[in-house]
């Protein structure tokens, strides 16, 4: 088991961020030739597919790893396996009814969506039916990586994710070509293209599952030995579990569902008012050159979030609110020292970035995209642990109070631009930057009344938001430079993110971002450290 020092979280958030980014990273690498393959229209109908897919999946099952994670976690920290054990089988039985359920909703009722909500996403009913058969198998996985999460060791959810990731990308590939190739006469070849590219989907999801199932297997002899050791008298009845699990589930499922509901009604709204005959390619665009290299950077804030969880849930059990504070405010303060480059980075070199990864496509609407909302990254990366801050003290009403508030301001701005501006698609991108930035206003007013809670600024917020715009600087420096010696954009590209990385690592610690007595809270903190000193920077 992993130790239970103060800043084990960190290291769990480590790992599990460390997989997130890889699992990112490999995301846009085959999204690259499966954007290319399927065009700008196939990748609108995939993304809204995925929209459905998501919110389905939402109501579902999605909420279960972050439930059973909570409720495990709670009756591990006071040794109640017994009661532990009987949580995960509840979860599991509800993870197959739920996700079973979903999937033959979606499955049968794809052409009616189709047809009533997504007319101008012609086909986009063959994804659907690929993505409904993955609900029922992310059920199954979501619980048994919400087991292992309440146990504080991320190595098995962080593992099952590159598997699933890689498996998911050689699948994405072959079937995108596969499929296109198969129905190019069809009359719906971009919707093809789409489900070949969600088969992927469905395959990487079933092999993380078989790998996880494999490691509780080898694990279960430690949860036998946990059960011998339980002598507690108390127990509680599958119908109490259920209760719990149910009281647990729904708040973080309306919680969810309202962030969800987001992108799906941008994607109804922008489908219906948004003129012109490339609606769907240029949603592609935004989707994909946008919004698939902003969430990169968010998915630090989930790993993140999900190793905040346990550890807080077992402190506020335990009545220690200092150490629950203390870890609220590591977590924040991690989050914003990495948030801030890579939101000002998108910002300046979102032209470049999207020109070298999707060179054949439309890449200087992408890049203006990304100029114009990437400080999304900041406020989403705040609202998921702010969020995971509240439900770990037990307010699992207010994200949803405040996700509801935030969408339904979100969907009165949204449709007031689409329906009386030109803006267009970047309608889209103010909203998806309003919409966070909304609910972390709400969710800090409550962890403060709460909690008597105070997040340090300077440090938090200050320091990293003066080195991230004095690191963009130089960074677009470099870049138009580079492109004019060597006339490469890829070459100039790497170029200046390599040199605004070193840049933003030294101006952090030199300004006191980053202090000797910080580095065991900071994933690689030594290591930092060490590196730091022989630099002569601290």
């Amino acid at each position: 088991m992993p130790d239970n020092r103060k800043t084990n979280f960190i290291r769990q958030g480590t790992i599990l961020a460390m997989a997130s980014i890889i699992v990112r990273m490999i995301g846009i690498v085959y999204r690259i030739p499966v954007a290319n393959i399927i065009g700008d229209e196939g990748n609108g109908i995939y993304s809204a597919a995925y929209e459905i897919y998501n919110l389905a999946l939402i109501l579902s099952s999605y909420s279960l790893p972050l439930a059973v994670s909570k409720l495990l976690s709670a009756q591990l920290a006071r040794k109640q396996y017994r009661i532990g054990r009987k949580i995960f089988i509840a979860s599991l039985i509800f993870s197959c009814i739920s996700g079973g359920l979903m999937a033959l909703l979606i499955f049968f009722g794809a052409g009616f969506i189709e047809k009533h909500f997504y007319s101008n996403f012609t086909g986009i009913s063959v994804p659907l039916k690929v993505l409904a058969i993955t609900i029922f198998v992310v059920a199954l996985l979501g619980t048994l990586r919400g087991f292992f999460q309440a146990r504080k060791t991320m190595i098995p959810t962080a593992i099952s994710q590159i598997i699933e990731q890689v498996v998911n990308a050689a699948g994405s590939i072959y079937f995108a070509i596969s499929f296109l190739r198969n129905h190019a006469d069809s009359g719906i070849a971009a919707g093809w293209g789409a489900a070949g590219s969600t088969m992927g989907t469905l395959l990487g999801a079933a092999t993380g599952l078989f790998f996880l199932v494999f490691v509780y297997i080898i694990y279960h002899p430690i949860v036998k030995n946990q059960l011998r050791r339980d002598h507690s008298v108390s127990d509680a009845t599958y119908g109490e579990i259920y209760r719990m699990l149910i009281a647990t589930i729904i708040p973080v499922i309306l919680g969810q569902t309202v962030y969800q509901l987001s992108g799906v009604i941008d994607s109804m709204m922008f489908s219906n008012l948004a003129s012109g005959d490339n609606v769907s390619t240029i949603y592609g665009v935004y989707s994909t050159k946008y919004r698939l290299l902003v969430n990169v950077p968010i998915a630090i804030a989930s790993a993140m979030a999900s190793s905040l969880i346990p550890t807080l849930v077992a402190d506020y059990t335990k009545r220690d609110l200092s150490g629950a504070r203390r870890r609220i405010a590591i977590s924040v303060k991690v989050n914003m020292i990495i948030a801030f480059p890579c939101a000002l980075g998108l910002t300046v070199l979102g032209t470049p970035i999207v020109r070298m990864l999707f060179p054949s496509s439309d890449y200087k609407l992408g890049g203006y995209l990304l100029a114009a909302g990437s400080t999304a990254v900041i406020f989403y990366a705040l609202s998921t642990v702010t969020n995971a801050a509240l439900q770990g003290i037990n307010l699992m009403r207010k994200p949803v109070i405040h996700a509801a508030i935030s969408l339904g301001l979100h969907i009165v701005l949204v449709f007031v631009l689409l329906k009386f501006t030109r803006l267009g698609i970047y309608a889209l991108v103010i909203g998806n930057v309003t919409y966070p930035m909304v609910v972390c206003l709400f969710n800090s007013l409550t962890l403060a009344r709460s909690l008597d809670y105070r997040q340090e600024y300077r440090t938090s917020f200050l320091i990293p938001a003066i080195c991230s715009l004095i690191m963009g600087g130089c960074a677009s420096l470099i870049y138009h430079l580079g492109y004019a010696t060597v006339h490469s954009n890829t070459i100039a590209c790497l170029l200046a993110v390599l040199v605004a990385v070193i840049i933003y690592f030294v101006l952090i610690i030199l300004l006191g971002g980053i202090r000797e007595n910080d580095l065991p809270d900071f994933p690689m903190g030594m290591r930092i450290g060490r590196l730091a000193k022989k630099l002569h920077l601290m």
